[in-house]
């Protein structure tokens, strides 16, 4: 009678295999998404660098116009090294959420990949068990469990 435990083993163990690869899976949506909210972070903090910047570029024209000096030469200079200084900035910032976000594209690979890894030995543990349980029938039909 032992085949009968053997089969509700294999059973259970291709039960626990599936719902490893379901919790790995969402493990992996979960990723996914917080890849997708450092993309729109990054989107909302360039958008308010833009906005500061502007005010910033506002600020120093007034500064360099109420000084009585004329848009020229050193306010130029200014107001173009502050500009190229926001780009820099803007990459940084960009560069650091592409980082972040392959990171947590990776990580949901991972998850899926270990999903997958606990299915395929919950599989083999099932066939153990379903072989377990065919030797047992096997015994019993050939008289050895007499």
């Amino acid at each position: 009678m032992s085949f009968v435990f053997d089969i509700a083993a294999a059973k259970q163990a291709s039960a626990a295999g599936k719902y490893n690869q379901a919790v790995q899976n969402r493990n992996a949506t979960i990723a996914e998404q917080e890849a997708e909210m450092v993309e729109k972070q990054n989107e909302f903090d360039l958008a308010k660098f833009d906005q500061q910047f502007a005010q910033l570029e506002g600020k120093t024209k007034t500064a360099i116009l109420t000084s009585n000096v004329e848009l020229s030469g050193s306010g130029l200079r200014i107001l173009r090294y502050n500009a190229e200084q926001a780009e820099i900035e803007k990459d940084i910032t960009t560069y650091n959420s592409k980082v972040k976000q392959s990171q947590q594209l990776e990580k949901a690979n991972f998850a899926r990949m270990q999903g997958q890894v606990a299915k395929n030995e919950a599989r083999a543990t099932e066939l153990g068990y379903y072989a377990k349980a065919g030797q047992s029938l096997m015994t019993l039909g050939s008289g050895g469990g007499k």
